[in-house]
């Protein structure tokens, strides 16, 4: 029989992490292993262990550079939106124009017989 006697002891995160509910969406799961893989990162960090590699990541994600292209992104997807909007719009401006050509056309006249008027020319 292999049995470990040697118990591990588990931290407050741990415990919290195998209690917590389960996910309803992958999205929420992978937040999830995000929000601790930054956990983790961060104490390596303060303990003075973290790789140049972690470093380095968060040096970039600190950088001018990547603000200004974040700021960007998001113009860029503001741009998108609005421009999606607009189109959906004269989509709807089209079917308003076609509706009223239509009411319009129903206001004509078929008849010819118009009375004369004895005063005009």
């Amino acid at each position: 029989m292999n049995c470990n006697l040697t118990a591990k002891k588990t931290t407050k995160k741990e415990e919290a992490v195998q209690q917590s509910s389960p996910y309803l969406t992958p999205e929420e799961w992978e937040n999830r292993l995000i929000a601790l893989s930054y956990d983790a990162v961060e104490q390596r960090i303060l303990n003075g262990t973290a790789s140049a590699a972690e470093y380095v990541h968060f040096l970039r994600a600190g950088s001018i550079k990547q603000r200004e292209e974040m700021e960007k992104l998001r113009e860029e997807n503001a741009l998108l939106r609005a421009k999606t909007s607009a189109i959906e719009s004269e989509k709807d401006r089209s079917v308003f124009y076609k509706e009223v050509i239509a009411a319009l056309g129903n206001y004509r006249t078929e008849s010819t017989d118009v009375p004369e008027n004895p005063y005009l020319f």
